[in-house]
């Protein structure tokens, strides 16, 4: 009999993973602070990573690479992708907007007098591009940026402005560093002239191989895109919290503002003359592959006494050309309920059974995982 623990009962991924493996019947869900166990569905912020693997004779696996913030967090992102581009020679920004760093000027102030009295020791000095953002934003790179908090979620901690020093003082009344970026004034549109972006799930597993889920689903606006008016958020903003809780129209073009991906293969098909397999995923698969190998080096669990899996959401943006930009990386993702039971059971699958396999044959039938559940993901 195998054995888990659920220290994150909020999350409905893990939910549902976890009532596929007690169906599956060689697998008992033990208390969460449980110190000997097969697999810890925990929570990503809480990991108790230094417990791990020191329990003779027992193999662990858990839900988060250590250290994924690197590509989770947005001003860590731009770091990782940045850096990863400059060691191959390549352009950072040719599919991440043109982004740049922006750190809160009090906390600069406290980082210069903690190391006048030789109190920083040896953590860097935060990282702050706010004399390049003004260079930028004044030699024809002008126009419309957007602001982002680097922790932010929910559509909060986000100014859209074309005002280089009012999107500064408003990182600097923030509590954290912020991502300014280039935005997207471009952007394909949906029937209601409406914005979207493009949520994809990807699973990496514990030994590093990458399986992105076929099905994606288009976060929509309620309302029209309305570039002259910038404060017009359910316009410019997809988040479904904001939506819902702001527009009169939500609901209106989508149930629950989601469109999924054969109904915008139709959309793409009748408006554009192309497909979701010809003009998108190739450029999907592009990042999802340089983000993922940009971090191995520093997560990757090779050598360790346990092992790691972690299912991440990219966000993605499309222009009026078609090209893709990466908009964040999300480390903890929420699933679509028409598309968890699918989802989740290539997770148990996936991620899961190659290091603890069903104990008998007629126990595989009771998961939901038999048959060709692979066939809903892609390996890159």
């Amino acid at each position: 009999m195998y054995t888990f623990v659920n220290r994150d009962e909020s999350s409905s991924v893990y939910g549902a993973v976890a009532e596929l493996l007690v169906a599956r019947g060689d697998w008992r869900c033990l208390p969460r602070d449980s110190a000997r166990f097969h697999l810890m569905l925990g929570e990503r912020n809480k990991l108790p990573f230094g417990r791990l693997g020191h329990e003779p004779g027992l193999v662990q696996l858990v839900n988060y690479y250590r250290g994924s913030g690197s590509i989770c967090r947005k001003t860590s992102m731009v770091k990782t992708v940045q850096s990863a581009s400059s060691a191959e020679g390549s352009d950072p920004f040719r599919w991440m907007p043109l982004s740049f760093i922006v750190c809160p000027t009090r906390f600069l102030a406290e980082n210069d007098e903690k190391a006048a009295r030789g109190r920083l020791g040896l953590k860097p000095r935060r990282k702050d591009e706010r004399s390049e953002f003004r260079t930028a934003a004044s030699d024809g790179k002008g126009g419309v940026w957007i602001a982002k908090a680097s922790a932010g979620a929910k559509g909060e901690d986000i100014l859209i402005s074309s005002d280089c020093e009012s999107l500064l003082e408003f990182v600097d009344r923030g509590k954290q560093s912020h991502v300014i970026q280039k935005y997207i004034e471009d952007p394909l549109l949906l029937t209601g002239n409406r914005k979207f972006d493009m949520r994809m799930w990807v699973l990496l597993d514990h030994q590093y191989s990458i399986w992105m889920f076929k099905q994606g689903v288009l976060r929509t606006s309620s309302d029209p895109y309305n570039p002259g008016d910038l404060q017009d958020l359910t316009s410019h903003l997809t988040n479904h919290c904001l939506q819902e809780a702001h527009s009169a129209n939500y609901g209106k073009y989508e149930e629950g503002n989601e469109m999924f991906f054969p109904e915008f293969n139709r959309f793409l098909e009748t408006e554009h003359s192309t497909t979701l397999d010809s003009a998108v995923l190739p450029q999907v698969r592009t990042v999802i592959r340089h983000c993922l190998e940009a971090i191995r080096e520093s997560i990757s669990t090779s050598g360790l006494d346990y092992c790691s899996f972690q299912l991440f959401g990219f966000d993605f943006m499309l222009d009026t050309q078609l090209k893709v930009w990466l908009i964040e990386v999300n480390g903890a993702p929420a699933c679509a309920r028409k598309l968890l039971p699918d989802l989740a059971a290539g997770i148990v699958d996936i991620a899961i059974s190659p290091l603890f396999p069903p104990t008998a044959d007629e126990e595989v039938g009771k998961s939901g995982t038999a048959g060709n559940i692979r066939d809903a993901f892609e390996k890159l």
